[in-house]
């Protein structure tokens, strides 16, 4: 368990999940920050500080990565990849939430290093319950690892 906000980045295309999910985690009542992008290029950008990105005070390292499989511009596969190829991002934790659950799309985002893989329930109270349990694992019973243990700094 953490004692210390979490800061998650939320990639999704959809703004009617990213609307749900946002909601749900609200529900939760923990004090972590949620920053939500739209697309795979974006969700790169706000990793890598690239270009609206490009100040980190602006674009914190995630602790948590809920990430949407199918993406406009670069999908999920290819976010999820870069993620686990980068030494200071490769500990993150990313959640892959889709709509999709093909046993070839599962079986790809773990050989790529995502930590799990959830279907996202259509009916909005399933969602929101299917995220507060996320949440509940990973930010209340997990321990997640401290991403500035890769660059040796302290958080600020």
């Amino acid at each position: 368990m953490t004692d210390r906000p979490i800061h998650i980045l939320l990639v999704e295309d959809n703004p009617d999940h990213a609307m749900m999910t946002t909601r749900a985690l609200k529900k939760g009542k923990l004090n972590n920050s949620l920053h939500w992008v739209k697309d795979g290029q974006e969700a790169l950008d706000y990793l890598f500080h690239q270009d609206a990105y490009a100040d980190a005070a602006k674009a914190p390292t995630p602790g948590l990565v809920l990430l949407d499989l199918n993406l406009p511009k670069h999908s999920g596969f290819e976010v999820l990849e870069r993620i686990k190829q980068d030494p200071i991002l490769k500990t993150t934790p990313v959640i892959m939430l889709t709509t999709s659950g093909r046993d070839e799309e599962v079986n790809k985002c773990y050989t790529l290093g995502a930590n799990s893989f959830i279907t996202k329930p259509v009916e909005y109270e399933d969602f929101q319950k299917v995220v507060q349990k996320l949440e509940c694992y990973w930010l209340l019973m997990g321990r997640l690892p401290n991403a500035n243990a890769a660059t040796g700094t302290e958080p600020s």
